[in-house]
């Protein structure tokens, strides 16, 4: 009696928990104390937790604890299940089948039978084939009793193999290998149960609906629901040839017909497409089955196109939400399998007419579907074939290769075969037409594009436009490469033909949009027949010949246009050097087009006074861009008009009617000709084109005017045309540095024993550009900044561009005629001295001066020797950071990037100590000062602190905090590249790797040298060797690793893997003593942090570096481990002797690994598995329509399955 009462108390009191645990009004503490109950029971006897639980299961409870104590017994078969005795789990085994019968209720939630058949199937598969052969036949009987009784067998039929599809961390490998081999087994009774179940139960409630017995009919169609989510839990594995046998794949194929099991019949099609073919006997078999898949897919394709295309046939959404699904799955076949057709031609060409009928359906959907298998069968089919080689003695092998390569070459022949004109023209026509957006069109303007529906930003689950655009241009290039004849005549055609509907436009520029879509369409086609090595590219050939004629047509007809709208010119210039790799071939037309791009800028006005027409400044800064690409794609083709070009522009200057920008980027275009034509023309062409420049550059006049005094440079921005013109003097130095230099083919011993063309130049480039950024940068100081008029302080701030990046969001749109040039630095295309400077044109003076000066600086270095040897370094330093302390962080990350990464990488080795020390001690001193203060803010005041108050400016202290860490991390990451750069293999030769074999006390003590003997050869070493570099860069590495920037710590792992192998190698007692010391401390405190965890395998590695190598030679690896809070003397001798019985790096990361977290209670984050423990949960409504949830429908009183069409 005490025992019935205690149970009953238990009961009660388990289901109070419940309620508790799950009600949102209960108290915090409540829901804690409930939880930690339900959590003891679940702990404690399990006699009690199974008797529990079964008791509250009961009808007598609410549906919340029902589920909850199925919970219950689930996590007890899963994780206790050994406990019971064998008896006690028969005992257990025959009540959940008992529930299965009690359960079969009609009246019952759709959540409680799949609980209670999940409950049977996980006891199932803890028990195992023998006791799943004996539950077999009583499963059998009951799915007989009943539509109910059914589908809680087929929900159960479903449960089995969840362990098989879906990865289960507490399920272990054998055990998983033994459920499929005992399901595999079984599956000869399985699948015909499943197909009975179909067969019977749909035609149950077909009969039903004719009764009018609505209820009974819904009951019939929740089994059959069931009974295809079962079946669907098995067409992923179970194999194809026992599908097709037990006639799985007609009862879904027949179910595609049904409106309202089409697509749960459709997921299975879904799920089986995709299926490899096997490499044994039933590779028959396989492709017999596959075969017949693609028969009912076809059918049922077949029957919606007809439909579609049948103007009388009404089509609603559901319609085409199956067809979607249909059309996804006829995606995978083709991906897939389509070697199982291609012996039947007919087959062969119905199914690739039908997946182009998708493609040009006007649905987007349906034609995005079959987008992705038109472009990886293309992908497939011009891929080139891996070469293999043999070694002797694997004859059999290399000529089983050999046929399976020939094989291949011969199904590609044979599906190229059907790929005829006819398909590639519509493939073309429909990729054309869907290059436009529907927002950029306007209604009744543009070109009749029929009734497709065009992409729209209101589609969701499709990725952007711009992946979608990059697709279309893709399968273009396939295309043209494959049939570049097809290729050429459509977009030239089409081409055309848009001109004509823009010539007789009344309002051209309107109606832009569709003549915008085709360039890059043009571009596409015509850089994949004359790019590269396309057979058609050159020579004599019919095709050649025929190619030429084609676009030699359309190219008269695009030099015939006389567009003077800045739109219009924009565009037709970029259809210009779209035919660049043409020119490259057809060099008569060349000239021509130079003509033409001469004469579309003179169209354009030249003085720009009204803002509203600042477009035609930008049309011109594009045809002159335009210049730039013709120059590189048409190559050789070019060279004998440079002097016609030169003319040109000389002429144009002298007019005044080229700005300076115009004249930079037309000069440009002259550096890329000119690398064409070898080093000795690149020489002449910089001398022509920088000698004019040098003459203003290098005047004494305005350095001392402006430079020599910091408010000077207040004078200069007042200056607006002198100002502009330096800007584009230094982008011009820019351009030239990048343009200049050995070309992509030269060989690289020519390039060795010729000087770089801008060598002889650096001496007069370089030095006022010092004087500039010197007086930029000082302008930031505190004693310079309080007496700035207050319209310089302002330009100071960031520009809402540079915020908005900084929080992560879209750049908001650039104020009118700003451009973003193509070296990727933005400036007002309008400022060339006419107007009054304001805030803005002075904050993208300093800006654009800035970025071009530091990337001059930067590129210069990369020179080497000359410069170097050509420039004072004092000079530098004063210019570069004389004001270090004063630098926002933002400015700090971009000089160290632009600027001193490259230096560092260039510079010579016996110019190390001139450099580097003047350099990179002020750095590596102020930003260790600055980044530990930043982070201790962020990290325990929740704000970082940052000097670029006065550059942020305005925004909610959100927002203010979000672009503080943004930029904190910015040049924290930065800083460690540079940390990382030092210590490069490139720059330390002399550094070897450590042995492999990594025993104890492997270094030969004698072996040991001096950290003089790596300086010379070893930047890492160098730095080392000079305190005062290596104090600061040592604490900045110490301290990222307790910095939450796996980034960061990524980068500092390197450098310091360096420091370790010289402490190794040396015998400097103060490096080994901050290694085994200082570092190994910091390593394990960057373990503690779950944001290394990506890094931690590395980190565990430096440990074991630093324990094997160094644990003889200084005590303090050894105190370390002992001062952690739960490691014995014992543990560390047990770690020790392991690590002597093993020569293996890996397996001594793993014992290094084991005793850290030993060592500190499992308390490194970094190290801790997190292990996600899989219950069987209720199966996921997906949202595929009202008949996908038939649980949610019975629960709530709508209609499901069948009698959904009533």
């Amino acid at each position: 009696m005490e025992e019935r009462n205690s149970n009953n108390s238990t009961v009660k009191n388990v289901a109070r928990a419940i309620v508790a645990a799950l009600d949102w009004n209960s108290t915090p503490d409540a829901r804690k104390a409930a939880v930690s109950y339900i959590e003891s029971i679940k702990a404690g006897d399990i006699r009690v937790l199974a008797n529990t639980s079964f008791l509250l299961v009961k009808k007598d409870w609410s549906s919340e604890i029902r589920l909850h104590a199925f919970k219950m017994l689930q996590h007890l078969v899963r994780l206790r299940w050994e406990e019971f005795s064998p008896s006690e789990r028969r005992n257990f085994l025959n009540v959940a089948v008992e529930l299965m019968s009690e359960i079969a209720d009609p009246c019952e939630e759709w959540a409680l039978k799949s609980q209670t058949a999940a409950l049977v199937a996980e006891v199932v598969r803890r028990e195992g084939l023998n006791l799943w052969q004996e539950l077999f036949p009583s499963l059998v009987s009951l799915s007989s009793n009943g539509p109910v009784q059914a589908e809680l067998v087929s929900m159960m039929l479903r449960w089995l193999p969840e362990d098989i599809t879906v990865h289960n961390e507490d399920l272990e490998g054998d055990r998983r290998r033994l459920l499929l081999r005992g399901l595999t087994q079984s599956l000869p009774e399985i699948l015909p149960l499943l197909y009975t179940l179909l067969e019977r139960h749909f035609g149950e409630a077909l009969s039903e609906v004719g009764r009018q017995h609505l209820d009974i009919a819904k009951q019939h169609a929740a089994a059959v629901t069931a009974t295809l989510n079962a079946i669907n839990a098995y067409a992923e594995w179970a194999p194809l040839s026992d599908l097709a046998k037990f006639g799985i794949i007609h009862g879904c194929g027949f179910l595609l017909s049904s409106p309202d099991f089409r697509l749960h019949a459709c997921e299975f099609f879904k799920l089986v497409s995709p299926r490899k073919r096997p490499a044994d006997d039933f590779a028959s078999e396989f492709d017999s089955a596959m075969s017949s898949i693609f028969q009912i897919l076809m059918n049922v394709s077949r029957e919606f196109l007809v439909r579609s295309n049948s103007a009388g046939r009404a089509i609603d959404e559901s319609d085409f939400e199956f067809a979607e699904y249909v059309c996804e799955s006829m995606v995978s076949l083709g991906s897939s399998n389509l070697q199982c057709i291609l012996g039947d031609s007919t087959t062969s060409s119905l199914y690739l007419q039908q997946m182009l009928g998708f493609f040009q359906h006007f649905k987007l959907a349906l034609h995005y579907q079959s987008l992705q298998f038109w472009l990886a069968l293309m992908r497939d089919l011009m891929s080139k074939p891996k070469l293999s080689v043999h070694s002797s003695g694997e004859g059999s092998a290399a000529n089983n290769a050999d046929s399976n390569s020939v094989q291949v070459d011969n199904e590609k022949r044979k599906i190229l075969s059907f790929l005829n004109d006819d398909i590639c023209s519509t493939i073309l026509d429909i990729s054309f037409q869907r290059m436009l957006k529907k927002e950029k069109l306007i209604t009744g303007k543009a070109l009749s594009l029929g009734t497709l529906e065009l992409w729209s930003d209101d589609f969701e689950g499709k990725g952007d436009f711009g992946q979608y655009r990059s697709r279309l241009f893709e399968l273009i290039k396939f295309i043209a490469s494959n049939k570049p004849l097809v290729a050429g005549a459509k977009v030239s055609e089409r081409i055309i033909m848009i001109i004509k509907n823009l010539l007789n436009s009344p309002m051209p520029a309107e109606d832009l949009a569709v003549m915008e879509s085709m360039q890059v369409a043009l571009e596409s086609v015509v850089s994949s027949i004359f790019y590269g090595s396309n057979e058609s590219a050159g020579g004599i050939s019919e095709v050649h010949v025929a190619l030429c004629g084609i676009f030699e047509g359309l190219l008269r007809e695009l030099l015939s246009l006389n567009w003077t709208e800045p739109a219009l010119v924009e565009v037709l210039g970029h259809y210009l050097d779209a035919m660049g790799p043409f020119l490259k071939y057809f060099s008569d037309a060349v000239g021509s087009v130079i003509n033409k791009l001469f004469e579309l800028l003179n169209s354009l006005p030249f003085v720009v006074k009204d803002p509203s027409t600042s477009s035609a400044r930008h049309a011109r800064l594009q045809i002159c861009t335009s210049f730039i690409r013709i120059a590189k794609a048409a190559d050789k083709s070019i060279l004998p008009h440079m002097k016609g070009i030169a003319d040109t522009m000389a002429y144009l200057q002298r007019e005044g009617r080229l700005l300076r920008g115009e004249h930079n980027l037309l000069g440009e275009a002259f550096l890329v000709m000119a690398s064409a034509a070898g080093v000795q023309q690149q020489q002449e062409v910089l001398a022509w084109l920088l000698e004019p420049l040098s003459q203003q550059w290098i005047q004494i006049e305005w350095q001392n005017n402006y430079l020599s005094e910091p408010l000077g440079l207040v004078r200069l921005c007042s200056e607006t045309a002198f100002m502009w013109s330096l800007f584009h003097t230094i982008t011009f130095f820019e351009k030239a540095l990048k343009r200049s230099g050995m070309r992509k083919g030269q060989s690289s011993s020519t390039s060795s024993s010729t000087p770089h063309p801008m060598a002889s130049h650096l001496s007069w480039m370089l030095p006022p550009l010092l004087k500039l950024l010197r007086a930029i940068h000082s302008l930031w100081s505190p004693s310079v900044f309080q007496v700035l008029p207050g319209e310089i302080k302002a330009a100071m701030s960031m520009s809402d561009v540079e915020r908005s990046s900084l929080l992560g969001v879209g750049n908001p749109k650039l104020s009118k005629g700003a451009l973003t040039f193509i070296e990727g630095s933005p400036f007002d295309v309008n400022k060339e001295g006419y107007t009054e400077p304001n805030e803005a044109d002075i904050r993208n003076w300093l800006k654009g001066i800035r970025d071009s000066g530091y990337n001059v600086l930067g590129l210069s270095a990369t020179i080497g020797d000359p410069f170097f040897k050509c420039i004072d370094v004092d000079s530098v330093a004063l210019a570069l950071i004389e004001n270090i302390q004063s630098m926002e962080f933002r400015h700090t990350r971009q000089l160290v990037h632009s600027v001193l990464i490259p230096l560092v990488k260039s510079c010579p080795p016996d110019m190390w100590g001139v450099w580097l020390e003047k350099l990179l001690h002020p750095l590596f001193v102020h930003c260790q000062q600055a980044l530990s203060c930043s982070w201790f803010g962020l990290l325990h005041e929740g704000r970082a602190k940052v000097p670029d108050n006065h550059g942020i400016l305005t925004g909610s202290d959100l927002k203010v905090e979000v672009m503080e860490e943004k930029l904190l991390r910015d040049l924290t990451r930065e800083i460690c590249l540079l940390l990382s750069t030092i210590s490069s293999p490139g720059l330390n030769t002399s550094l070897p790797a450590l042995e492999h074999s990594g025993h104890v006390g492997r270094v030969d003590m004698s072996s040991l040298k001096d950290l003089d003997a790596f300086a010379p050869s070893s930047m890492v070493g160098f730095l080392l060797k000079h305190k005062s570099l290596a104090i600061p860069v040592l604490q900045i590495s110490l301290e990222a690793f307790t910095w939450t920037d796996s980034e960061a710590v990524t980068k500092v792992c390197s450098f310091s893997s360096s420091v370790v192998l010289l402490a190794i190698l040396t015998n400097n007692a103060d490096l080994r003593e901050f290694v085994s010391r200082d570092l190994f401390s910091a390593l394990i405190r960057g373990l503690a942090l779950e944001s290394n965890a990506f890094i931690s395998a590395d980190l565990v590695n430096l440990c074991r570096e630093i324990f094997i190598y160094l644990c003889d030679r200084d005590p303090a690896p050894r105190q370390i481990l002992l001062s952690l809070p739960c490691i014995t003397p014992n543990d560390l001798h047990a770690f020790e002797e392991a690590l002597t019985k093993t020569a293996s790096p890996k397996e001594q990361k793993q014992h290094m690994r084991s005793l850290l977290l030993l060592a500190t209670g499992n308390n490194l984050k970094a190290l801790a598995a997190q292990k996600n423990v899989n219950i069987i949960t209720n199966v996921t409504a997906r949202a595929r329509g009202p008949v996908n949830a038939p649980g949610n429908g019975v629960e709530e009183g709508d209609s499901v399955g069948l009698a959904a069409i009533l």
